[in-house]
């Protein structure tokens, strides 16, 4: 006599509760006959074959954007207003925490992928994060960020016209009593700060630079281009009056390191459209 498909499940797995069983049949997990049935009341027969597939692959969180992955490492593009890591006042809401879950979904279906920090973007800042999936992947990316071997690009749009086409900007960076870091020539507190800068655009109010990295401080761009005298658009943090996108006009667009199997990656990111109308 033909029994419901979720009796003939819980027959098959009794350790299952009712509610586990609808989960799988919601998913698309179980087959009857070849094909997916998702009806927990579908009669099956003695004889027929009722096979309970894997679980599907975890979903992406948004509203990151995977560009890479590889089994110990990747790259996401991060959005503008989003947390790399928590801080006393924002635990849950972090691409460190949105991540863990999607590699913590993974490691449910083969074993073992975590999640570990390797570096860090503002949450004013949009682009391009690199994250490991184990402890030596960890140390080989962060041993490249110390040495300054990490290609590191962004494009800003900053208040006034830059005149000249390109230039290195050199500090020493110090945080002050509200958190805030601001560039120094204090060589004994401050820590090293050196940035590449060339004009890739000059606009009636505004100039659009390209950003290199050879140093990583927290807040570095955005408090050297402070002490230019150009602030990023849209950070009144560090003095710009101008948010005509309602946000940091301070995009992360280029990546680059070794991998950990000795290979070279670089990873890139378009520029916000949005930065045209700043």
């Amino acid at each position: 006599m033909p029994l419901p498909l979720i009796d003939r499940l819980h027959a098959l797995h009794p350790d299952a509760s009712r509610t586990t069983l609808r989960k799988w049949l919601a998913a698309g997990r179980v087959r009857v006959r070849g094909a997916v049935e998702r009806r927990a009341e579908t009669p099956v027969a003695a004889g027929e074959r009722v096979l309970l597939g894997a679980p599907p692959p975890p979903a992406f969180p948004e509203p990151l954007r995977l560009v890479h992955e590889e089994e110990q490492f990747l790259v996401v593009d991060k959005p503008a207003g989003l947390l790399t890591i928590a801080t006393e006042r924002e635990r849950e809401r972090t691409a460190y925490r949105l991540l863990a879950g999607y590699v913590e979904g993974q490691a449910r279906r083969a074993r073992g992928p975590r999640l570990f920090i390797v570096h860090r973007l503002d949450r004013e800042t949009s682009g391009l994060l690199v994250f490991a999936k184990s402890g030596a992947a960890k140390g080989a990316l962060q041993a490249q960020f110390k040495a300054r071997r990490v290609e590191r690009r962004y494009v800003a749009v900053v208040d006034g016209r830059v005149d000249a086409d390109e230039g290195r900007l050199e500090s020493f960076l110090v945080q002050d009593r509200s958190l805030r870091v601001r560039a120094s020539r204090d060589t004994l507190r401050g820590k090293e700060a050196v940035t590449l800068y060339r004009v890739l655009e000059r606009r009636r109010d505004s100039t659009v630079l390209e950003l290199s990295l050879h140093t990583g401080r927290r807040g570095q761009i955005r408090a050297q281009l402070a002490e230019l005298g150009h602030p990023v658009a849209g950070d009144a943090a560090y003095g710009s009056r101008r948010n005509p996108i309602r946000r940091v006009c301070l995009h992360a667009t280029r990546l680059g390191f070794v991998g950990p199997d000795g290979r070279p990656r670089r990873f890139d990111s378009p520029v916000p459209s949005s930065f045209r109308r700043a």
